[in-house]
C-alpha cells in the first residue's frame, strides 16, 4: 500500500505541470480521450440509452480526479433545496463501504441503527449525519434513483454526488466542482488529472449548461463561474460531536491533526490559519479505522468530519483512553451568484410537490 500510495502521490504533482513524467504518460492519455469521446457519442446518439427518472436529477461532480469539495457542495445544495420547499434524496455510490452492496442500499432514519460508515462509506455517512436527507447507495444510480422513489415516495428531487461521468441517468442539472488545481496540466488521465476534457457538453441537449463553482480563493480554471469561500468552523470534542451538542471552550492550541481525505494539508493548513500548532498525520483519502492510526502517546488529535463518522467514541475511550479526540467542521459557503444561478436552473423544472 505504501508503494501505491507513494505512486498516487508522484502523479498527482506530476499533474501540476508538464514534465517528463505528464509527457510520458501522454500517449496513454490520447487513447484514453478517443475512449471518453467513443463512450459520450454512444449515449448522444442513443447507442446506449439513458434512463430517466419521474423527478428531477441535480448531479455535483468535477471533471479532474480526487476531492474537489463535491460533499460540502452537495452538503450546501441539500440545505439550499429543503429551504426553497424541495425534498431531496441523495444518490451516491458509497466509495469505500464493505462490502460494496451489491444492490440499491438504503441510509435513511428507518436503516441508520443498522448501518455504519464502514457499510456506508464515509461520506455517505458523514452527508446522511449533516444533512437528515435520505440517500441510496450503490453504482447503478438508475436503480438507486428507482429504489429510492419507492422508498421515499414525496421526494420530488434528487441530487447524485460525484455522478458527473456516470451518464445512463439522465440529468436535469449539473454543478461542477473545481479546486485550487484548476483543470492542473489539461491533460487527460493518466498524464494529467481531468477525467474529461474541461469544455465537455451534457450529452443530453434537454440539459442546459453546466454550472462551475470554484471551490478556491480565486477561479482557478479557463471557465466562468462562482466561488465558494472555504474555512473550519467550530472544533469540538468528538463525544459532543456524534452527540449534536453544543460547545463553548476553547479548542486546543496544540495537537496532532490527522486526516484521510485527497488532500491532507488542506486540513493542516487551515488548522495553522486558526493559530494552532499542528504535527500532522496524513492518511491515504478514505482510510479505514480497522486498526487506530495514531501512537498511544498522542494526547490531543484533530480530525475531520470525514474521519470522525468512523470514529466510535467508545472505542477511543477503550483503545486510546489518553487520546482527547476534537472534530474540526468545514464552514462552505458558495457566493451569492451561485445560487442565483442554481434558482434559476430550478425554476425551469417542475416545482416542488408538482411532480406526475
Amino acid at each position: 500500500m505504501a508503494i501505491a500510495d507513494r505512486l498516487v502521490a508522484h502523479l498527482q504533482q506530476a499533474w501540476l505541470g508538464r514534465g517528463i513524467t505528464a509527457w510520458l504518460l501522454a500517449p496513454v492519455s490520447l487513447v484514453y480521450g478517443a475512449l471518453v469521446g467513443l463512450r459520450r457519442a454512444a449515449y448522444r446518439r442513443g447507442l446506449i440509452r439513458i434512463q430517466h427518472l419521474p423527478v428531477p436529477v441535480l448531479v455535483v461532480g468535477n471533471r479532474i480526479a480526487g476531492g474537489a469539495g463535491k460533499t460540502p457542495t452537495t452538503l450546501a445544495i441539500l440545505q439550499h433545496l429543503r429551504d426553497a420547499g424541495w425534498q431531496p434524496g441523495v444518490l451516491t455510490r458509497g466509495h469505500g463501504a464493505r462490502p460494496t452492496p451489491t444492490s440499491p442500499l438504503p441510509l435513511d432514519a428507518d436503516s441508520q441503527d443498522q448501518l455504519n460508515a464502514v457499510r456506508t462509506g464515509d461520506e455517505p455517512w458523514l452527508i446522511w449525519r449533516r444533512s437528515q436527507v435520505p440517500l441510496m447507495i450503490g453504482r447503478d444510480r438508475a436503480a438507486s434513483g428507482r429504489a429510492m422513489l419507492d422508498r421515499h415516495p414525496d421526494i420530488d428531487i434528487l441530487v447524485c454526488d460525484d455522478g458527473l461521468q456516470h451518464l445512463t441517468l439522465h440529468r436535469d442539472i449539473e454543478v461542477i466542482v473545481f479546486d485550487e488545481r484548476g483543470t492542473g496540466n489539461g491533460f487527460l488521465l493518466p498524464a494529467g488529472p481531468l477525467r474529461e476534457p474541461a469544455d465537455t457538453r451534457p450529452v443530453s441537449a434537454l440539459v442546459a449548461a453546466p454550472i462551475v463553482l470554484h471551490n478556491a480563493e480565486r477561479r482557478s480554471a479557463n471557465q466562468a463561474g462562482h466561488l465558494a469561500r472555504r474555512k473550519l468552523g467550530d472544533i469540538v470534542p468528538l463525544a459532543h460531536w456524534w452527540a449534536g451538542r453544543p460547545w463553548s471552550e476553547p479548542a486546543p492550541r496544540r495537537a496532532h491533526a490527522m486526516a484521510g481525505i485527497a488532500h491532507p494539508e488542506r486540513f493542516f493548513q487551515s488548522l495553522r490559519d486558526l493559530g494552532i500548532e499542528v504535527t500532522p498525520c496524513p492518511l491515504r483519502d478514505h482510510a479505514d479505522f480497522d486498526t487506530l492510526p495514531w501512537a498511544r502517546d498522542v494526547r490531543t488529535l484533530l480530525v475531520t468530519e470525514k474521519d470522525a463518522v468512523k470514529l466510535d467514541p467508545q472505542r477511543i475511550a477503550r483503545e486510546r483512553p489518553d487520546t482527547e479526540v476534537w472534530v474540526a467542521a468545514l464552514d462552505f459557503s458558495p457566493e451569492p451568484s451561485f445560487w442565483n444561478e442554481l434558482d434559476a436552473a430550478l425554476a425551469r423544472l417542475p416545482q416542488p410537490h408538482c411532480r406526475p
